[in-house]
């Protein structure tokens, strides 16, 4: 069937049997059963290939809102949150995480978070309005990154009538005595949009079901079940402007995100009982603490016909990272600092993105997608210590990707990419450490090796991806598709050459300037049965890397004090296996159950042991109510006990968690306000998350916790 949309653009529909209808308060899973294009490649093309693609939008972020987009997200299976406390959070999906997943805003690579577990998203919870969650590798279509996934923020949708509308959102929490807020003003007129948008959060430490924690064998008290300095305040800005006129239209972003979040002191260096002393203050924020600020300004251009669409992605990104800890010297021959002794570390990383794209739309059978991408990144340091060198990287691919629909009951789908990248890493070398080791009595040999922290490098790297895929509707309640790709990853810059001790994991990381680029083999697959509100969906996966690079102990005991022994990436066959069931059912007196789970196995076919943050077996059990402006929700949520583990890494026990909540839509003020109470944790159990970076140290997930929110939309129309 086909459609066309006449309102200053134009789109095609190849439409199938099954139609998107699932009620409000869920994860649509976009099948690939119908292509749609409308206002702009990003925002209106759901489906390019056979990998299942989970589309949330503002009606499920706001039922799920936490303050915190990977927070938020965990409720897709599949998708989990590596935290850090109650502020930072990375994305995992299907136990792919770090630089194998890629974060793209308004259609460019958010950059920063994948260095290392202790570096979040900085993107603002309150200024998201859709999201694409695509499962499995998407290396084709988004580059080196996206190996096992993408999280896709899209820009915002343009309002069709003029004036001027807005919002106002405040949240308050109780585990951490979070205060925070959102103002969004929103301007149409004619062809221009403009909207701008204020947030910020403060929030305190916060409490953990839990009297006391241990570090290095050491039992570390925690006063009051509060962790001490794990305050923190997040401030974000934001400016968006869109134009449409006729067969061209464009947006400009600009954004600025602001982080600012402490460490608890016992998890940070060596134990020290004196330093998790109740201070009497639980939202200050003293040493050692974390600071970053993300600059960014992006912009689409996109030019359409009837028969194609030509668009184009631009962005510059300035990522400004600090970690700040009172100036403590290993070697006594390091001087204090004359300007900011107590920086630790600094890395000042500006990035330079461009993105191509020719859509060709021949019939109403073939499409055909070509495109550009290229990527240069400059990375400065500073601080006190030495982690990760200075280094210049530079990439660029091209793509070419086809879909093929002979039927509305068959599509086929495929497609290859080729990349270049080249890294030069800086040398760096520490004479304060090699008269500390000459003092030691060290031979000159090891001196000599221990003062090189960084060996210069000048590697350029090559690979391909290539994706094929078929999508079969054989009657409307069912749906196949299965995706069958390979990928591959270039090696990041700490990959490369990281050589200190890493305070956020604990140990002396070390990188290996002879690496090759990761490779893998990935088969995805999908069921799908519809009868009107009864859904089943079963995702399956498997996934094989024959160069997965991972940070493996080497047995080699560090001569750097307070060390341990030497953590190196080094690259080794592995597993990944598993898949995601979600079950939706309706149920008399305006009830409903869902049902969401979740599996991934992992193994390292070298060391014969699983792989470190290889997320638990889970599953969600939701009872929900519903009558007009009224919803209920009882969850019960079952993580299993994580026992296959990496070498060197605890096993986590399991943990039943029941959160209860609801939301009420009343008119008042003229609008209608939405008013929404959670309580997560209600029994305030405690248990670990073993994606967490507090796991090591035995600090358990945050307690119980009463979430408030409050949302006041207002608008002003003009003809």
């Amino acid at each position: 069937m086909r459609i066309q949309l006449l309102s200053g653009t134009l789109g095609i529909l190849f439409a199938g049997a099954i139609h998107a209808q699932q009620s409000a308060d869920s994860v649509r899973t976009v099948a690939l059963d119908e292509v749609v294009v409308s206002e702009s490649y990003r925002t209106r093309q759901e489906k390019l290939t056979a990998l299942p693609v989970d589309v949330v939008r503002k009606d499920f972020l706001s039922r799920h809102f936490s303050g915190n987009l990977v927070q938020t997200l965990e409720q897709i299976p599949g998708v989990h949150s590596m935290d850090i406390g109650a502020g930072f959070s990375k994305p995992v999906i299907r136990g792919l995480g770090f630089n194998r997943i890629a974060v793209s805003e308004n259609g460019i690579k958010q950059e920063g978070q994948q260095w290392g577990s202790d570096h979040g998203l900085e993107i603002d919870a309150f200024n998201i309005d859709e999201v694409r969650v695509r499962k499995g590798p998407a290396s084709l279509l988004f580059g080196s990154d996206a190996m096992g996934g993408v999280i896709e923020v899209l820009p915002p949708v343009t309002p069709i009538l003029n004036g001027l509308a807005g919002e106002a959102v405040l949240l308050g929490k109780t585990v951490n005595g979070t205060l925070g807020g959102s103002l969004m003003l929103g301007w149409k007129r004619g062809a221009w949009y403009v909207k701008g948008r204020y947030s910020e959060q403060r929030y305190g430490d916060y409490r953990v079901p839990t009297d006391t924690v241990v570090y290095l064998t050491q039992k570390m008290p925690v006063y009051g079940r509060r962790l001490k300095n794990t305050a923190g305040v997040e401030r974000n800005a934001s400016l968006f402007s869109a134009y449409a006129r006729g067969h061209y239209r464009m947006n400009v972003a600009l954004s600025n995100a602001y982080q600012k979040m402490g460490f608890f002191a016992g998890a940070h260096g060596v134990p020290d009982l004196a330093r998790v002393q109740d201070d009497g203050d639980s939202r200050n924020i003293d040493l050692p603490f974390s600071r970053v600020n993300h600059l960014k300004l992006t912009t689409h251009q996109e030019l359409f016909g009837e028969r194609f669409i030509f668009s184009g992605d631009f962005g510059w990104q300035y990522n400004h990272r600090e970690e700040w800890s009172a100036f403590h010297t290993h070697y006594d021959t390091q001087p204090l600092p004359e300007r900011d002794p107590d920086k630790e570390l600094e890395f000042r990383l500006h990035t330079l993105s461009a993105s191509l794209r020719l859509r060709l739309l021949p019939s109403t059978t073939w499409e055909h997608t070509v495109g550009l991408d290229a990527q240069a990144q400059r990375n400065d340091i500073g601080g006190y210590t030495f982690l990760l060198p200075e280094y210049r990287r530079l990439t660029t691919g091209a793509y070419w990707l086809t879909m093929y629909r002979p039927s509305n009951r068959f599509m086929v789908s495929g497609g290859a990419r080729y990349d270049l990248g080249r890294v030069r890493v800086a040398a760096s070398t520490d004479p304060y450490l090699a008269e500390y080791l000459r003092r030691q009595g060290y031979e000159e040999e090891k001196v000599k090796a221990y003062e090189q922290r960084s060996v210069g490098a000048d590697r350029t790297y090559g690979d391909y991806s290539l994706s094929a895929g078929i999508v079969w509707n054989p009657m409307p309640q069912h749906l196949v598709k299965v995706n069958l790709g390979r990928s591959f990853r270039l090696p990041g810059a700490n990959e490369l050459a990281s050589n200190g001790v890493h305070h956020g994991t604990f140990r002396h990381e070390q990188g290996d300037p002879s690496l090759g680029s990761e490779r893998g083999w990935q088969l995805d697959a999908s069921y799908s049965f519809r009868r009107g509100a009864l859904e089943l969906t079963v995702s399956p996966f498997l996934s094989l890397f024959d160069n997965y690079i991972y940070l493996r102990p080497t047995g080699e005991w560090s001569v750097l004090p307070h060390a341990g022994q030497i953590y190196r990436y080094t690259g080794a066959r592995v597993v990944f296996a598993g898949g995601e069931v979600t079950c939706d059912v309706p149920l008399p007196a305006n009830l409903s159950y869902r049902l969401a789970g979740e599996y991934v196995y992992t193994r390292n076919r070298d060391e014969r042991t699983a792989l470190s943050f290889s997320p638990p077996a889970s599953m969600r059990n939701t009872l929900t109510w519903e009558r007009g402006r009224v919803r209920l929700y009882a969850e019960w949520q079952a993580i299993a006990s994580q026992r296959r583990i990496a070498r060197n890494e605890d096993e986590t026990p399991g943990a039943n968690l029941l959160h209860v909540g609801g939301s009420l839509r009343l008119h008042a003020l003229g609008t209608h306000v939405e008013v929404a109470l959670d309580a997560r944790n209600v029994f305030d159990t405690k248990y670990y998350n073993h994606l967490s970076f507090y796991r090591k140290v035995e600090i358990p997930e945050p307690g119980r916790n009463f979430q408030l929110s409050i949302k006041i939309p207002f608008n002003q129309h003009s003809k």
